[in-house]
């Protein structure tokens, strides 16, 4: 039969869908929420959403809602431009399966003389059809006003993002099928228009895909509860309960090639009441010989009891699955998936045989008053909606800057903005983050990710570090390591200015702080003249510079300016030992002055340009119980970093991350430098991030708890199943709702056992997701802390000359392993 003699459709025009007996449809994308995201609260007012938008549409509207889920294949970005690491990231992921889903609905009005279809008597059968001519003006104005408010609504209820398709989408051009097109012959949105054959005899085919419908049709076969959500066990504890959609389990949750067809038709409630009435007095004549008609009878009387008294919209519905695949050994499969999707939601899957192909026809974009009405069933308006699949895939952020993560489902790469676009949309008021994970939860290698990103994007990084576990890393991106050993001390110049630069206020401010450290303990207090003394000694000391071009700037020749023309300047000044002692100053300070214990410290000749230094790692392991250096490093490290944040150009971004340091750091003297980073840092475009492992270590912590939870927007938590008993402390603290703790408890509950990941929440003020962090072998090796793995990466950079070779020979010697 020729599709052209009995095509439904007659034209497209003004955004609308024209039938050939004269029914109007409207054609709509939906953006849905993305899976895994909304609270049981959140998933009854989108039900109510859509419940108080279908109540606008007249009679005679039909909602046809299709959810199309296609087998799909992420495809690399071939940018040459791409790092190493980056490159093998794509190469790893390329080729990943996933189910791509793309939401549509379709508004459709009935001509106002159309007689309702039936298996029997559906345009399928007819050997042609005469298209209705003419569309009443006024019946199309009012149609399109009325889904209008239907559209607003949705959008208004901020779960949705709608958009009207134009006729160019729905007819499509001459190399992009059109919606009809699309359905008709099983395409994907960027695949070729191809014309196929569709069998009806025997089975349902298209082309060589072998088409199975299963069908929620008949009141038998449906759960006996119904709701806007269920409960996910496999992301449940026994504490909390993960919420999923009601209908999820037939969205991204089948994993095949299938269309979700959800079908809501909505008539006079008063003349579907009369003929209930009807119904329930035949049922009542006819009860005395079938207990089954009793029953019947009662339910029937229920129903109209609970209309009349709830003020319910009685309406129809229909339901069904249209699965595929181009393999006939997996037929079977299909139906076992579809199968056991439906009895997730406690319904029967009934495989539809002899109505398959009025039911495939009526799924037409904008054919759906041609649905066969003996295959729907009666119910409420709020049941009806409650099969709507509400959930869609994660999606990639539009700010174009981000770390690439997983999708929880397929582990399909998503690039995820945790820093500009939550700015933007308001979820938080500034870029600073928090990570908590105890040991092994995978803290360490989620934060090498996350730098390795921002690193590639153009910001400027500096770490702060005890356990060597950005090493790798910082060799990888030619960054500088600073650490103490014995053979090779850590050196710094806090008095380096390049020649031209001047002393600026912040730079100087840090030299005093540095001198003051230096000069008194902890404990000791100085007075107004000392301070006043190391400044202007300060000032004198890059004056006599000036003056002398070829002195060098250091503590060396500091201390000498000191002993000399700042001794003569004191005794001019009739300065008293008493306000101020310099020969106490000389002598505490003559340690760091050439042939002294720590001459090494505030001398160096090189890596002296640390502003224009991309990526700087400060290793505090071995210092970090050193009362002399510990105190010094960190000073001149806050130094490094304020420098950046106050002299790179503002639209550089800049990163500072503190590991378990900060235990050490967030002591009295270095409180204050904390609190000032992370209530200040915003203001120029930078982040402070520190890690922690212990919920203990923020809860004894009065500088963590105040100054950097409270400003902190973003929480970045790993694995908490060893918290889960006293996660309330960690709720409370954090300010986490229950919705964010029935999420971060849920991590690495039901990992694919044929990957190797972890997975790692994100909470961003009202909004919270869980991601995979899933790497290629190459970031593996470059972030791995494991002890002997390092091992083996070092060996093999020093055999091959530079890390991303030894990397690279390590895999490639590994991979050969395997396959022998």
């Amino acid at each position: 039969m020729n599709f052209e003699r009995i095509k439904p459709l007659f034209k497209v025009e003004h955004g609308a869908i024209i039938s050939a007996w004269g029914d109007i449809t409207l054609a709509y994308e939906l953006e849905l929420p993305e899976i895994f995201t909304l609270s049981g609260s959140e998933y009854e007012a989108f039900h109510h959403a859509w419940c108080r938008a279908i109540r606008l549409l007249p009679e005679g509207s039909i909602v046809h809602k299709q959810d199309w889920f296609v087998r799909s294949r992420y495809k690399r970005d071939g940018n040459s431009a791409r790092s190493f690491l980056s490159a093998a990231s794509e190469w790893f992921f390329n080729g990943r399966a996933y189910l791509a889903h793309r939401c549509l609905i379709y508004i459709t009005r009935q001509a106002a003389d159309r007689k309702p279809a039936s298996s029997a008597y559906s345009g399928l059968l007819r050997k042609s059809i005469v298209p209705k001519q003419t569309v009443n003006p006024t019946f199309f104005n009012d149609f399109m006003e009325k889904a209008g408010q239907f559209a607003r609504i949705l959008s208004d209820s901020s779960f949705v993002g709608i958009r009207q398709l134009s006729d160019k989408e729905l007819t499509g051009r001459a190399r992009v099928p059109g919606m009809v097109e699309q359905y008709c012959f099983l395409l994907g949105a960027d695949e070729r228009p191809l014309l196929k054959d569709v069998h009806f005899k025997d089975e349902l085919k298209v082309g060589d895909e072998f088409v199975k419908l299963f069908t929620l049709a008949d009141a038998e076969d449906l759960p006996g509860w119904c709701g806007s959500r269920i409960d996910y066990d496999k992301y449940s504890t026994d504490k909390t309960k993960f919420s999923i959609g009601f209908a999820s389990p037939l969205g991204l949750l089948l994993d095949c090639n299938h269309l979700y067809n959800q079908y809501i038709f909505i008539g006079d409630p008063l003349k579907t009441q009369k003929l209930l009435e009807q119904k329930r007095l035949r049922l009542q004549s006819l009860s005395a010989y079938s207990r089954e008609n009793a029953i019947a009878r009662d339910a029937t009387s229920d129903f109209l009891n609970e209309a009349i008294g709830e003020q319910r919209l009685p309406v129809k519905a229909h339901f069904n699955v249209l699965a595929w695949t181009d393999d006939a050994k997996q037929v079977q499969e299909l139906k076992n998936l579809a199968g056991s999707a439906m009895a997730q939601m406690d319904a029967v899957a009934r495989l539809e045989s002899d109505g398959a192909p009025q039911i495939w026809w009526a799924g037409i974009p904008g054919n759906s008053a041609d649905f066969p009405m003996n295959d729907t069933f009666d119910t409420f308006l709020e049941q009806a909606t409650c099969f709507f699949n509400l959930e869609s895939n994660y999606r990639s952020s539009k700010s174009g800057f981000g770390l690439r993560l997983g999708d929880r489902l397929s582990g399909r790469p998503v690039l995820v903005d945790i820093s500009d676009e939550p700015m933007k949309k308001g979820l938080i008021t500034n870029r600073n983050k928090m990570i908590l994970g105890p040991s092994g939860s995978g803290k360490s290698f989620f934060t090498n990710h996350m730098v390795q990103s921002y690193f590639e994007q153009g910001a400027h990084i500096v770490l702060v570090d005890v356990g060597h576990s950005y090493k790798g890393l910082c060799d990888l991106v030619d960054g500088y390591y600073f650490t103490y050993e014995e053979s090779n001390p850590i050196r710094f110049n806090p008095f380096y200015v390049a020649k031209g630069d001047k002393l600026d206020i912040e730079k100087k401010e840090s030299l005093k702080t540095l001198l003051l450290a230096l000069w008194k303990k902890e404990d000791e207090s100085f007075g107004r003249s000392e301070y006043v003394a190391i400044s202007n000694a300060v000032k004198l000391y890059y004056e006599h510079l000036e003056a002398h071009p070829d002195l060098f700037p250091c503590f060396n020749t500091f201390y000498d300016f000191l002993g000399k023309e700042f001794a003569v300047v004191l005794k001019e000044s009739s300065v008293k030992e008493k306000d101020f002692d310099l020969g106490n100053l000389l002598y505490v300070l003559n340690p760091y002055y050439q042939g002294g214990e720590f001459d090494y410290l505030l001398n160096s000749t090189e890596n002296l340009d640390l502003l224009g230094e991309r990526f700087i790692v400060f290793e505090l392991d071995n210092i970090k119980d050193h009362a002399i250096l510990f105190p010094v490093v960190t000073i001149i490290i806050m130094e490094v970093f304020i420098s950046k944040m106050r002299k790179l150009p503002k639209d550089v971004r800049k990163v500072i991350l503190i590991e378990e340091a900060w235990k050490a750091i967030a002591k009295d003297g270095m409180a204050e430098y904390i609190k000032y980073l992370f209530k200040t840092v915003r203001k120029f475009f930078g982040e402070a991030i520190v890690v922690t492992q212990e919920v203990e270590d923020i809860l004894s912590s009065p500088v963590i708890k105040q100054a950097i939870v409270n400003n902190s927007d973003c929480k970045i938590l790993l694995d908490q199943s060893k918290y889960q008993n006293k996660f309330d402390q960690v709720q409370e603290l954090l300010g986490l709702t229950d919705k964010d703790r029935a999420l971060i408890l849920s991590m690495n509950k039901a990992n694919d056992p044929q990957r190797i990941y972890k997975e790692v929440t994100f909470s961003l003020g009202p909004s919270t997701k869980v991601y995979r962090v899933e790497v290629s072998p190459e970031q593996y090796y470059a972030f791995t802390t494991e002890a002997s793995e390092k091992a083996k990466v070092h060996q093999y950079a020093k055999r091959f000359g530079s890390i991303e070779a030894g990397i690279r020979n390590l895999i490639e010697d590994q991979s050969k392993t395997k396959f022998l």
